[in-house]
């Protein structure tokens, strides 16, 4: 089988040869990238006063970080501070066309038949809580309703041309990203996001489907509770750095049930960090084991970030290639 057809045997539980690999550094990868590029007439913006860095978005929020702290910082200034500028907001703008050349460029480096794989960003909870700052936000949910539907219908609005862009370039998939939880459950309630979410998550994958695209979505956080409501709407693969936060036999029979796949590292919370070989190695076998005929496996990008040394990953990485029967 190609690397794209196993991708695909995972994702549709169809009795698959082996996981599907996704590991950087001159490893196996089955999967290539694309991005839309950036918005039409944006130019980003940086600069640095004292030990504090500046940066705008592509939706005009301004962010600050710590020049020795972590790479993404906080919200300074949100691009909606009132209800009163909603009138105003636009979203990043995209030429579909042009957004799909630049996703096509990015399949045109394959050397061999991958999956293909559309990054569209983040998505509608991801997006809103910036806008309006993540506390002032949760508020929100709370005191504005019709105000919160009308921005989120904007931001659902700008991924329907970026879902376009990745059916016209010949994408295999889109990947989006929604952070959804804490270590113990949810940031808001499932009734919240049943209110909130689920009819525009429902529409956009929806449209992605008819579009011959699957949806993998990565999370953060424990969101057990709404995995049922996500599958619902059309979500194809949980993208999870954290599996281990999960009763992971329980979640990996839900995926079978449903025929949704995991996309994972070995965690890297709870395994990865410990530099325990043997640990590693026998918590790599145990996802493999448990999410056989439904799996990718991955490294994750930020090692440094989660105090991991390249070696530790290596020691996953060998054993899951093991396991696939693969070198």
């Amino acid at each position: 089988m190609t690397p794209r057809e196993i991708i695909l045997a995972n994702l549709n539980h169809e009795n698959p040869p082996r996981p599907g690999l996704t590991f950087g550094g001159g490893r196996i990868n089955d999967m290539i990238g694309g991005s839309p590029g950036l918005p039409d007439g944006y130019t980003p913006k940086r600069w640095i006063e004292g030990d504090r860095e500046f940066y705008d978005d592509t939706w005009g929020n301004l962010w600050v970080r710590m020049v020795d702290g972590s790479l993404k910082g906080e919200i300074l200034k949100p691009a909606l501070p009132d209800w009163g500028a909603l009138d105003r907001l636009q979203a990043p703008h995209y030429d579909v066309n042009r957004a799909a050349a630049s996703i096509r460029e990015g399949f045109a480096r394959d050397e061999g038949d991958r999956f293909k794989l559309a990054h569209i960003g983040g998505w509608i909870f991801d997006n809103a809580r910036y806008l309006r700052k993540m506390e002032v936000y949760f508020a929100d949910l709370a005191l504005y309703p019709d105000e919160v539907r009308r921005m989120h219908s904007i931001v659902a609005g700008h991924y329907e041309t970026l879902i376009q862009a990745a059916g016209r370039a010949g994408a295999d998939g889109i990947m989006i990203g929604e952070d959804m939880g804490t270590q113990t459950g949810l940031l808001f309630s499932p009734a919240m996001f049943r209110s909130y979410f689920k009819a525009e998550y429902t529409r956009l994958m929806g449209l992605a489907h008819e579009l011959g695209l699957k949806v993998l979505m990565h999370s953060c956080g424990l969101n057990w509770a709404i995995l049922d409501d996500l599958m619902d709407c059309g979500v194809d693969c949980f993208q999870f750095d954290q599996p281990a936060l999960y009763d992971m036999p329980a979640l990996a029979a839900k995926l079978k049930a449903r025929r949704a796949a995991l996309w994972s590292p070995v965690d890297i919370q709870k395994v990865l960090p410990t530099g325990n070989r043997a640990y590693i190695e026998s918590e790599a076998l145990r996802m493999c084991q448990l999410f056989r005929g439904g799996l990718i496996a991955k490294n994750y990008g930020d090692l440094k970030g989660i105090g991991v040394q390249p070696e530790w990953d290596q020691w996953a990485y060998e054993a899951i290639c093991r396991f696939a029967g693969v070198s």
